[in-house]
């Protein structure tokens, strides 16, 4: 495997990953009002890293060429969205409060469980992952195909790691000392989530038509 196409994923991929999106919302959501950015973290990066086994066990290309599968996959993947927007617009009002932890005896499972459902259902992140990563693949090379995918998959973690932990900390050590700032960002992310998740619905039903 070519050093230059690694660096050439590993700077595409950063570009991506800093793109704002449902990843993004998620943590800056998670970090105001729970002020548990690293668990939020470690979830998306799970979510990959299933997408990742995925990809590398050849199972994703099945989902993206059949449309019946492609079709329940964003199907699902949107409603979530739009139910975890949803869920985060129902207590705006803990935003932004030190020291009040989520009622859930288990908060940091449960942060992480979600956010590894929110890129891990994310259709647009499996089809980032079958259009893009497999095109830096060398298919002549010594590596087996799953040892590069699983590493150009671990470079694509490792970016969201670093960029989602940063994004979720800046804004939790920025706004929580703002609750009226905190607040209203929290409103944008779970609004998003929902504007997010509906139209991916509304893609996919077009799609089908």
């Amino acid at each position: 495997m070519r050093i230059g196409s690694v660096a050439a994923f590993m700077t595409i991929d950063l570009l991506l990953v800093l793109t704002p999106g449902p990843d993004w919302a998620y943590v800056i959501a998670v970090g105001l009002r729970d002020r548990m950015v690293l668990p939020a973290v470690a979830g998306l990066v799970a979510g990959y890293a299933a997408l990742t086994v995925l990809v590398a066990a050849g199972l994703a290309v099945l989902i993206t060429t059949s449309p019946g599968a492609l079709t329940a996959v964003t199907l699902i993947g949107g409603a979530y969205l739009i139910w975890l927007g949803a869920a985060v617009l129902s207590r705006p009002a803990e935003t932004g409060s030190p020291g009040r932890a989520p009622c859930s005896r288990n908060p940091g499972r449960h942060v992480v469980a979600r956010g590894a459902a929110t890129s891990g259902l994310n259709p647009k992140g499996l089809l980032l992952f079958v259009a893009v990563l497999p095109q830096f693949v060398d298919r002549h090379g010594g590596l087996p195909i799953a040892a590069q995918i699983g590493l150009l998959g671990t470079i694509h973690m490792t970016n969201c790691g670093a960029a989602y932990l940063a994004v979720g900390t800046l804004a939790r050590n920025t706004l929580t000392s703002r609750p009226s700032a905190a607040h209203g960002v929290t409103r944008a992310a779970g609004a998003a989530m929902i504007v997010l998740g509906a139209l991916l619905v509304l893609e996919r039903a077009f799609a089908s038509i």
